[in-house]
């Protein structure tokens, strides 16, 4: 387990709501007496006699076209060992969920209690009527190799074992841009493979496949080199048996180009690594500690190009840039196996892929402008959206250009398009915003610590790097809350306004205040009085530059926490109203609404200027907003007050900001509903394109929008994100669950990296009074 996730974290989040990770949804409908019939018995009686008078309608009428098995015998599941089946069952449910929010494969995860690997090989090829494509996963070494030959032998669906052949693509990918830059042959470079399982061997088969001689391997195992005359050498070890004689691994890699690492940590020295050929290639992949830590690498060298299995460094070799993407090419054309040229064609299209120019949401994803080809860019980011519309592509020509597949793909250009539409690219946001968040964590001030549900959170913020929280409130209380739910708040400070401790920065606080409203409504003793006030302190800590952001609002009431905010922080210049948006993470893609929260009634000026700040806050998100203003009324069909309103701003939006996409007054249903929205007023803006933002005429409407959205229809929701502020204050929803805390947290981190330079982690600490109030070691993540 990564340590950034804490073994409470972990169990939680499998047994809270519906236990474990996937659950079955119908594509029909199942409302009404009619659609049961057709659904069961008896209408379902047809698709039956259509099948058994020809097997191939089997696709046509039931999912088995986009359905893949996930099994295992839990003999070898990550780094437990043979734990079995049962033991598994949670990883396999996660690959399923990897499957799905990468490539939109179903997934059945199948736990076989078997160890015999003939009976397991008959027991999956009974399940063939039901698959796509089968998936093999955690089956011990050297039983994975005969049972994934038998069955790529007998079944006619794809069958990988991705332990084996998804490391040995991504590397290869990787290996193959590494060798163009270090200016190197495949044919000639010497390598030399620390590890003797089911990965390194299907590593070096590939390797071979492209190019590499079987002469320039040396392999290692437990017992060391893997030589011809060793005496305890059998089975498949003997095809990787190319050693001249017994020799250690430091003697194996003088003048040795590529290390390939697929082992233990900490096995690789510096020395070794200055022993090996100029330039060289290392790929230490063992998880969670690689076999050299890339710093040791670099310091051992400056010209060595290094890749690991970790993602706090460059180069991550992540089966997930493989299984779900080549799965979905081999589905599409319904291909027979995964064969060697289906393989080749997605290394080569990785490969590719990471020499073109990085798509903007990908760098901000991981918070850089940088991202190049080059040696710490050699093989694309698993939060590309790139992935799924280059690699699927290549993988199902092959497998047409290779005569194993069943049907055809003729326009590649609308298959691409249909590729990025079974996820929605905007998809990716959490993710992508949760990486970037990463990159420059800042300081957030939470100042309802004295709840458990923020205490969660800013634990699980804080072991993943994303923040530095700031808890408000008193201590002993914030300790005993934490204490009760098991709640780790060492190296996290605790600030209580109140304390006679901080009784010299409450002063000088309330001096700042009373400063800044002495002629709006409060004199000198009232300024002292509320500063003790949680959420005016925090908002003061912000202001002041001691912290980057505030999040209030849990328990108490939505003006409480927002009038601290306007009377300390104030807005943008040019700014004159602030204004409420939420983020909704629906099935279709993120859509932002606003205003959900403060403005009641807004004039046309008003509203024009709430949706600038909305579109402006989704170009934050890094997405391209797609506006859509609300009434009742469609491009006039009503000359009501209320609707010539919503026409009159849209029309001073586009005066201002003429390249922006937005369109109305317009009904919900005309805006999600293209077709229509073609056939009736084919000269709006919005024909052809995905509607992201929701512009409501008024508070009412948005905000029951919103909920209506939440509760019935689902979707996560995040906010309110208060646009027009100087500094970042965001307000929680009354019992926002922890995900939303921990999200709306993200949010913040990167609104305050938008609103004020970088600091280091320790700039922030040093300009920090409230550092010296740490107890206990800082959590590292």
């Amino acid at each position: 387990m990564q340590k950034d996730l804490r073994r409470e974290q972990a169990l939680e989040y499998h047994a809270k709501g519906r236990p474990g990770k996937i659950e079955v949804i119908p594509t029909k409908d199942a409302k009404t007496q009619r659609d049961l019939s057709l659904a069961y018995s008896p209408g379902v009686a047809e698709p039956c006699k259509e099948i058994e008078s020809n097997p191939e309608n089997v696709y046509k009428y039931t999912a088995k076209g986009n359905l893949v098995a996930v099994i295992s015998n839990g003999t070898a599941v990550l780094g437990l060992g043979d734990i079995g089946a049962e033991a598994s069952k949670p990883v396999m449910e996660g690959k399923g969920v990897l499957f799905k929010i990468f490539a939109d494969i179903d997934v059945f995860d199948i736990e076989i209690n078997e160890k015999n690997p003939e009976k397991f090989v008959e027991i999956v090829k009974a399940l063939e009527p039901t698959f796509g494509g089968i998936n093999l996963e955690d089956i011990k070494a050297p039983e994975c190799f005969y049972i994934e030959q038998k069955l790529r032998e007998t079944m006619k669906i794809p069958v990988m074992h991705d332990d084996q052949h998804g490391t040995a693509i991504i590397s290869a990918a990787a290996l193959l841009n590494a060798l163009e830059l270090q200016k190197k042959k495949i044919d000639k470079v010497r390598f030399v493979v620390n590890g003797a399982g089911a990965a390194a061997m299907a590593c070096v088969r590939l390797y071979m496949a492209l190019g590499a001689k079987p002469a320039n391997f040396v392999m290692f195992d437990r017992k060391g080199a893997i030589y011809a005359g060793r005496p305890d050498l059998s089975g498949d070890k003997l095809e990787f048996a190319t050693a001249k004689n017994d020799m250690s691994l430091a003697q194996a890699l003088r003048d040795a180009d590529v290390f390939i690492g697929l082992s233990v940590g900490n096995v690789l020295t510096r020395e070794m690594v200055k022993s090996m050929a100029k330039r060289p290639i290392v790929f230490a992949m063992a998880n969670p500690d690689p076999e050299i830590t890339w710093e040791e690498a670099l310091a051992a060298r400056e010209d060595v190009i290094m890749a690991t299995g970790r993602s706090d460094f460059p180069n991550q070799v992540n089966n997930v840039l493989g299984f779900p993407f080549i799965f979905r090419g081999a589905l599409d054309v319904r291909a027979t196996k995964i064969n060697e040229e289906m393989k080749l064609a997605a290394v080569h299209s990785l490969a590719d892929l990471a020499r073109t120019t990085v798509p903007d949401i990908v760098n901000i994803a991981y918070n850089t402008n940088t991202l190049t080809f080059g040696p710490t860019y050699i093989i694309p980011k698993p939060l590309d959206p790139r992935l799924l519309s280059t690699i699927a592509p290549a993988v199902a020509k092959a497998a047409i250009e290779s005569g194993v597949a069943q049907t055809t793909i003729t326009n590649w250009n609308e298959y691409a398009i249909e590729l990025d539409k079974r996820l929605g690219l905007d998809n990716q946001i959490m993710r992508a915003l949760g990486n970037r968040a990463r990159k420059d964590p800042r300081r957030i001030v939470f100042a309802e610590a004295d709840n458990p549900k923020i205490l969660k959170a800013a634990q699980i913020i804080n072991d993943e790097r994303g923040a530095f929280p700031i808890l408000l409130g008193n201590e002993k209380k914030i300790r005993s809350i934490a204490q009760q739910h098991a709640i780790d708040l060492d190296g996290l400070p605790i600030i209580d306004p109140q304390s006679d401790e901080l009784d010299e920065k409450r002063k000088e606080y309330a001096e700042l205040f009373f400063k800044k409203r002495s002629r709006r409504g409060f004199n000198r003793y009232e300024s002292h009085k509320i500063i003790s006030n949680r959420n005016y302190f925090g908002c003061m800590m912000v202001d002041t530059g001691e912290a980057d952001a505030m999040i209030s609002g849990l328990t108490k009431n939505y003006p409480d926490t927002i009038r601290p905010a306007i009377h300390i922080i104030g807005v943008e210049p040019g700014v004159k109203k602030i204004a409420g948006m939420y983020l909704l993470l629906t099935k279709k893609g993120p859509l932002f609404l606003a205003d959900t929260t403060v403005n009641f009634n807004p004039t046309a000026e008003e509203l024009a200027e709430i949706t600038v700040m909305v579109a402006q806050e989704v170009r934050n998100f890094s997405l391209t907003p797609r506006v859509a203003m609300l009434s009742y009324s469609n491009f006039g069909s009503s000359n009501s007050p209320e609707a010539r309103l919503v026409a009159q701003a849209r029309e001073l939006v586009k005066q201002r900001h003429p390249t922006l996409l937005v369109d109305g007054e317009m009904q919900a249903s005309m805006a999600f509903n293209n077709e229509l929205l073609a056939e009736n007023y084919p000269f709006s803006e919005l024909v052809g394109q995905e509607v992201n933002t929701l512009i409501f005429p008024n508070l009412a409407a948005g905000n029951v929008a919103y909920n209506l959205l939440k509760e019935v229809g689902g979707a996560d929701a995040i906010g309110p994100i208060l646009l027009g502020l100087n500094k970042p204050v965001h307000v929680l929803q009354l019992g926002s669950s922890v995900r939303s805390i921990v999200n709306m947290a993200i949010v913040a981190v990167i609104d305050a990296q938008i609103k004020s330079p970088s600091k280091t982690e320790e700039e922030q600490k040093k300009t920090s009074w409230w550092h010296r109030l740490i107890k206990g070691p800082v959590s590292q993540g």
